[in-house]
């Protein structure tokens, strides 16, 4: 179903204020005066960065040490960084470093994936202790930029929570309000952005986990297509987790995409290359409030989404109110199933080697398992014939449109512990579909899609839009991101403990 557009614009046009986009601030300075000493080197994103070490202006050792030095002042309340080895970060700022995009850039890995030297917990005290002996290929192609790698962020057990809380590595916290989350499960990688901790920081999403806490803290983060930055790192799996980072800054997001972005002989999908700046064409916007299942998200994030489509109609592109049609309920079922096969691997695995799964897994993961377990086998390939209709159905809806705009969860974050991994079962699961109610269907459609952050709550809280494509349609949504980020800017907008 569809209305008019002169219906639809009519119905924003009384929106209101209650969740407005973010006001109309400066845009973001990369030259900003005094920006090249210590205490202002943190304000700049990741390219004005690099510019200024190219520039001889500042070393890369001067951005490292002061990355160094607001990790050590802001990490006691964040908890956003769980590993490090800072001397190892200095001695790389002190050598030659790759010619890339971001030489001599702070960057942190997100702890689901593989630096090598450091350990790898993937949130679990399962694998506690466990140190690296090698680097994950897509890590190793961000670093080829000339990052820095720190150290690594925080992240939930095995990333299977849309908030950042485990048992292994404690609770990160929102540096917008410490009591709320800053989502997952690249909770820590936001939170460390958001605060001004790093300009840049490696994220993946298998749900939404990039583009969550990008919502939650006030970020720019895009989930790239199914297969655009690495082939299937896991053969013959269900492929739905994707890497990529969070950002302050469309433009860093962009470079870093351009910068590790997949291009062996049997890539998915043909090369973007790096975007620079908005497109001319305009866009036919799909906009849509509801989930999947038909349900009303909160009220400013109604408002919120409603006034973004205004946005986007006031810059030319057509707007129309529309949704693919799906079945949310068997999308949901075959979503979980899939979800919870890797707990119940994982759970089956602990129990071959003689240990107790409730000694090294926490009740959420072995929920997960035993919903697992106790499905037919049959549920997996229903799975994965629901998710070839859901690419099916989003491949024909992106004929018709160039992007789908919604909210990227259906409330502001929520506040720590209603989604900690301790929470009843049966409780957390609601708790989790009710708020993670977007995001997931373009991982299982294999699509791109991005958080855009253009409005705020009346507590201060970040409010993000997502914006949807085609698969391979990364180029367009940069564009997208690009226009926005001019007519809306969020870079001088930090939380105060920011700038304390």
């Amino acid at each position: 179903m569809s209305t008019s557009r002169r219906a639809l614009l009519s119905r924003l046009a009384v929106a209101g204020a209650a969740a407005g986009l973010a006001p109309l601030l400066p845009a973001h300075r990369a030259a900003a005066a005094g920006a090249a000493t210590a205490d202002g080197l943190w304000r700049l994103d990741a390219s004005a960065q690099a510019a200024l070490v190219r520039r001889g202006e500042v070393s890369a050792l001067e951005l490292v040490d002061a990355a160094i030095a607001r990790i050590e002042a802001l990490n006691p309340v964040l908890n956003a960084v769980v590993a490090s080895d800072f001397e190892a970060a200095r001695r790389q700022a002190r050598g030659p470093l790759p010619e890339g995009p971001f030489a001599g850039v702070p960057y942190l890995v997100k702890d689901l994936s593989d630096l090598a030297g450091l350990p790898t917990s993937g949130g679990s005290r399962l694998l506690a202790g466990t140190v690296a002996d090698r680097t994950t290929p897509y890590v190793g192609r961000a670093l080829s930029s000339g990052l820095v790698a720190l150290g690594k962020s925080n992240t939930p057990e095995f990333g299977l929570l849309g908030t950042t809380e485990s048992l292994a590595l404690g609770v990160c916290r929102n540096p917008w309000d410490p009591d709320y989350t800053p989502g997952g499960s690249s909770g820590g990688a936001a939170a460390a952005v958001a605060a001004g901790l790093v300009p840049i920081a490696h994220a993946t999403d298998g749900g939404g986990s990039i583009r969550i806490p990008a919502a939650c803290c006030g970020l720019f983060g895009l989930k790239p297509s199914r297969g655009r930055l690495a082939p299937a790192e896991t053969p013959g799996a269900v492929d739905i987790s994707v890497h990529h980072c969070v950002s302050r800054s469309v433009r860093d997001s962009a470079a870093m995409f351009a910068a590790a972005e997949y291009r062996g002989t049997d890539s998915a999908l043909p090369p973007v290359g790096l975007v620079t700046g908005p497109g001319e064409r305009r866009l036919r916007i799909a906009f849509a409030s509801r989930t999947y299942t038909g349900a009303a998200p909160d009220p400013d994030l109604e408002v919120a989404a409603q006034r973004a489509a205004r946005l986007c109609a006031d810059l030319g592109h057509e707007v129309e109110e529309a949704a693919p049609v799906v079945d949310g309920e068997r999308f949901i079922d075959a979503f979980m199933t899939v979800w919870s096969s890797g707990a119940a691997a994982t759970v089956a695995d602990v129990r071959r080697r003689g240990i107790d799964p409730a000694e090294v897994l926490e009740p959420w993961t072995l929920g997960l398992a035993a919903s697992f377990e106790s499905r037919p086998a049959s549920d997996m390939a229903a799975a994965v014939a629901a998710f070839a209709d859901m690419a099916r159905v989003y491949g024909a809806f992106f004929e018709r449109y160039d992007v789908a705009l919604t909210p990227v969860l259906s409330a502001p974050p929520v506040r720590i512990g209603a989604q900690a991994p301790t929470v009843p079962y049966e409780t957390l699961y609601d708790r989790v579909l009710d708020w993670v109610a977007y995001t997931p269907i373009h991982n299982a459609a294999g699509t791109a899609a991005m958080s855009v952050p253009l409005a705020w709550n009346p507590e201060g809280l970040p409010l993000g839009l997502q914006f949807a494509a085609a698969r391979g349609g990364e180029r367009t949504l940069f564009e997208l991101a690009y226009e926005l980020e001019a007519a809306a800017p969020w870079a001088d907008r930090w939380p105060a403990m920011a700038t304390a």
